[in-house]
């Protein structure tokens, strides 16, 4: 078992949003310098941005990344599991640029007092290039339609299989999360 797979299950990743965990971890790095590692606890702050990511992946294929958290508005009470943060189908070749954003990134925001979240980054080998058309495509200036949402449903409706690699990091409120909240609000 990877690293990967143990630290899924630790931390209920496995059974709280997937069934099987990857088994290759997915490198992301953010513009403020940080790296996601595998369950360390980051600060929405280092998080507001954008990050690169990266994984082992072939040049003439098609993957979606998906980052989710469970815990909204927090781990005891998740009602609004999952709120998708970034999601984006038909990356070819591993290419966020060429991908096409179906959810624009929004950092994390975790509510005050709502303790950890865990924000969790999976990305599906497609079989194909898929038409993502009836999918609404959410800007990263509103938080509307992304609670509620099922990363297992979605990739079962779009035949994606088990995630091929993953990676999260745990975070909770800090002094940004009111800039974000303002943000979402237009």
């Amino acid at each position: 078992m990877s690293d990967v797979q143990s630290l899924f299950k630790k931390n209920s990743i496995i059974p709280d949003i997937i069934t099987i965990a990857p088994s290759e971890i997915l490198n992301i790095k953010y513009p403020s310098g940080v790296t996601v590692d595998l369950g360390k606890e980051l600060t929405p702050t280092q998080v507001k941005d954008k990050p690169v990511v990266k994984w082992a992946c072939k040049d003439t294929e098609y993957y979606t990344l998906a980052m989710i958290d469970p815990d909204a508005p927090s781990r005891e009470n998740p009602k609004f599991r999952e709120w998708h943060h970034w999601l984006v189908g038909n990356i070819y070749g591993g290419d966020l640029n060429k991908g096409e954003v179906l959810s624009d990134y929004i950092g994390s925001g975790p509510p005050k007092g709502t303790g950890l979240h865990r924000y969790v980054f999976l990305v599906f080998k497609q079989q194909e290039k898929f038409d993502f058309s009836k999918v609404p495509k959410l800007p990263n200036n509103s938080g509307d339609k992304r609670g509620k949402f099922s990363i297992a449903k979605f990739a079962q409706e779009y035949k994606l299989g088990t995630p091929i690699a993953g990676n999260f990091y745990l975070a909770k409120y800090d002094d940004y999360v009111p800039k974000l909240y303002a943000k979402l609000k237009g």
